[in-house]
């Protein structure tokens, strides 16, 4: 085999990954954002990239993908691949996988921490402490130890939430159209509506599709308790801002937890960034030293290991109609 070249589409990686690469004899470029499609193609199309490893949401789009013939694989530094065209991919014979969990634990801690915080009127009672006003004698908060927690998506991450919070002591409720069978201190919930009508904290971790985005609107929002929390460490898209805005700023909603944004870089100016009952944090949560080792030597090696061997992980693969093709 030729030397593999990996395109890397970001200029920081792990030094682990970087040594995955090295050991096996890829040449890595790399590119910084942001990135465009007239970059990725000159780049791929030059230097002859057989595999992209991922890194943000770069766009490969039907344009990029049917102008670089070489590409042969695309293996994401995380979870989300919703900046790839799967059809065009699918019809290309390009894998496009994830890292295979590498980032739920970091994910999953982030959202039990920030729901904890916001069920504790943790950044309340600070703000309100700093500005002067002592409530040791009026203050009556409310335990997380009972609270119903609905998780939409019950993938790796989802799974890690809910065995964290349940071992806190809430009451997990996990939403599927389909029963998933029987696990240990979930309760399974079929009907949306019933679900957010019965929550007190909603945990987002669904990944972005055309079924999912807007999923939470106005009228989804309408249906929640006033005094239940929103937690979104999905992607942004899944939640229509506008609404959440509304419901939390006239007292429809008593808080939120957001990791993501619609747009990203969110505007300084979003009015989710001016609200007090929310928690705001620049889409970091997977981001952890252990996570990124983890996050970037699961996607080199899928790709060398594909290059070389034409071998891919089924349970990684997003579009997992090119594996049947390869292995039928």
């Amino acid at each position: 085999m030729s030397q593999p070249v990996i395109l890397v589409t970001h200029e920081q990686l792990s030094e682990d990954a970087k040594k995955v690469m090295a050991d096996a004899g890829a040449r890595a470029i790399y590119l910084s954002p942001p990135i465009t499609e007239d970059m990725l193609i000159e780049t791929i199309t030059r230097e002859g990239v057989g595999g992209v490893l991922m890194r943000l949401s770069p766009p490969f789009t039907r344009h990029v993908l049917e102008a670089t013939p070489t590409l042969k694989i695309i293996a994401k530094h995380g979870a989300g691949i919703d900046s790839v065209d799967l059809d065009a991919a699918t019809e290309r014979g390009i894998p496009v996988v994830n890292a295979g969990g590498a980032n739920a634990d970091p994910v999953a801690e982030y959202s039990v921490a920030v729901m904890l915080s916001l069920a504790r009127d943790v950044p309340r009672l600070d703000r309100d402490l700093r500005g002067g006003k002592w409530e040791k004698g009026t203050y009556m908060g409310r335990e997380f130890r009972g609270r119903k927690l609905g998780i939409i998506g019950f993938g790796q991450i989802g799974r890690r939430v809910a065995a964290m919070a349940a071992a806190l002591g809430a009451q997990v409720i996990a939403y599927s159209r389909t029963r998933k069978g029987a696990i240990e201190g979930v309760t399974w919930e079929t009907d949306l509506d019933r679900l957010l009508g019965t929550v007190d904290i909603l945990s987002l971790h669904c990944p972005l599709t055309e079924h999912t985005r807007g999923l939470i609107g106005r009228r989804e929002l309408a249906l929640m308790k006033p005094t239940a929390i929103l937690i979104n460490t999905s992607r942004g898209p899944v939640v229509d801002e506008a609404a959440l805005t509304e419901a939390l700023s006239t007292g429809k909603l008593a808080a939120a937890g957001l990791d993501v944004f619609a747009e990203e870089p969110t505007d300084p100016k979003n009015p989710l960034l001016q609200l007090p009952n929310v928690i705001v944090t620049p889409h970091v949560s997977a981001m952890t030293e252990e996570a990124m080792t983890r996050m970037g030597t699961s996607a080199a090696n899928q790709i060398l290991d594909f290059l070389a061997h034409g071998k891919v992980e089924r349970d990684n693969v997003a579009n997992r109609a090119v594996v049947d093709r390869l292995t039928a």
